[in-house]
């Protein structure tokens, strides 16, 4: 792998964390605050619904995951078991497409 490359990824990895602690504060916040307002899942899920805000924001959370959690994984296999080249790039590939594809039905099971 290429040093540029190597510099982006390492870049995807720093900002896709800045995203996600952002996303996580957020999201934490609004769960505290709906249920301690008394409000049950199913009233959340009521307001959430048709929420351009929040399928937004929750489209943000998942590519966030969707770039993190991959970039990590990759220098994981490619530190501890020595993974490199094609199989790497393609297992890692399709670690993020399959976080992306159910991560954003999620989102719309939510949303919708």
């Amino acid at each position: 792998m290429s040093t540029r490359s190597q510099v982006y990824l390492w870049a995807a990895q720093r900002l896709s964390a800045m995203v996600l602690a952002l996303c996580v504060v957020v999201h934490l916040i609004t769960l505290i605050y709906a249920v301690r307002g008394g409000l049950s899942a199913a009233e959340i899920l009521g307001r959430t619904q048709g929420s351009a805000v929040w399928a937004a924001f929750y489209t943000v959370f998942v590519l966030a995951v969707a770039i993190h959690a991959p970039v990590g994984l990759r220098a994981i296999l490619a530190e501890t078991f020595g993974w490199r080249g094609g199989l790497l790039n393609i297992t890692v590939a399709a670690v993020a497409l399959l976080i992306a594809v159910l991560g954003l039905r999620a989102v719309w099971a939510v949303i919708a």
